[in-house]
């Protein structure tokens, strides 16, 4: 169905748990879904081939990058919409959409984000310090680290990186735009590298500053919070919802929210309430978390720290 050929970004972008998401939407051929995190289309091709031809799939995503490729997919059955997935419902309400069969959340930044210097998302390329999943909208990583004031970095690096030496960190930071400003991913590697004398095996001493400041820029744990809630209202009757996390901070997010909404709303003590009249929980959790596969975690190291859960819409 699918006439477009992939661009070389397309074709090295390897989607993670793919066949276990596609599994876990228990898809329907005439369904209604929605890629909240098209990327590079990988989840959203395998969706597309499990549906018939009046089957539909909605894909979110404010990278513009990832908004030219969908583009040139030539397959009616697929709606793409350049926005965050935290506008989800706004955004299928103005499509005359107001439930559906399914969701996929991919969370996280994308492998060729990372894998394109001019991003500047990775500190294993040089490149502008921007970070922004939308380069058109908001501050780059470069002017908020020129205007943040140090305990509001600290506390950044700190919460969002889980960095011990966030304080030492910041304080460099501080030192040195007082200097000249930070101006490319190897300039702020490189000075987290001196900072930072205790090193984790395996783990450049930049990782977690460079989360901590992408996920800030980009408002990503905020998104989740946002649209979490949504999926409880979009989902029809024995709908699933699928996220894949790529670090505690998402995970916790998710884990919270689907145990929370898994459970029977707690009964005021003294209340009588009949087993009958009792308010139901909304979600029902659909298997233990899911891990990638030793097999996938050789191939594609990006996946070892994935996790996804599942969790199906109740009757309401």
């Amino acid at each position: 169905m699918i006439t477009s050929q992939p661009s070389p970004s397309q074709s090295t972008h390897i989607s993670v748990l793919l066949a276990e998401a596609i599994d876990a939407l228990a898809i329907v051929p005439d369904g209604v879904y929605v890629d909240g995190t098209f990327g590079r289309g990988g989840h959203a091709r395998a969706i597309l081939n499990q549906l018939g031809p009046h089957g539909k799939l909605i894909a979110f995503d404010r990278d513009p990058e990832a908004y030219l490729i969908g583009q040139q997919w030539q397959d009616s059955r697929l709606h793409f919409v350049h926005a965050r997935f935290s506008e989800m419902q706004h955004k299928l309400s103005e499509l005359g959409i107001s439930k559906v069969n399914g969701i996929l959340l991919d969370l996280g930044v994308s492998s060729p984000q990372l894998d394109e210097p001019q991003r500047g998302f990775s500190f294993r390329f040089d490149g502008p310090l921007d970070m922004r999943m939308n380069p058109a909208v908001g501050l780059s990583a470069k002017d908020w680290l020129e205007q943040v004031d140090e305990k509001e970095l600290i506390r950044v690096i700190r919460d969002y990186g889980e960095e011990r030496f966030a304080r030492q960190i910041a304080s460099a930071v501080i030192n040195q735009r007082n200097i000249k400003p930070l101006e490319t991913t190897q300039q702020l590697a490189e000075l987290i590298a001196q900072v930072v004398k205790k090193r984790e095996p395996g783990l450049n001493p930049a990782t977690r500053t460079f989360q901590a400041i992408r996920i800030f820029i980009n408002k990503e744990l905020e998104e989740i919070e946002e649209v979490l809630p949504q999926t409880l209202s979009l989902l029809k009757e024995e709908g699933r919802v699928v996220v894949i996390s790529f670090h505690s901070l998402e995970d916790r997010l998710v884990k919270q929210f689907f145990k929370r909404h898994s459970s029977p709303p707690e009964i005021p003590r003294g209340l009588a309430i009949p087993e009958s009249q009792r308010p139901q929980p909304l979600l029902r959790l659909v298997g233990k978390s899911i891990r990638a596969s030793e097999n996938e975690q050789q191939s594609n190291p990006r996946s070892r720290s994935a996790i996804m859960r599942i969790a199906e819409r109740c009757a309401a």
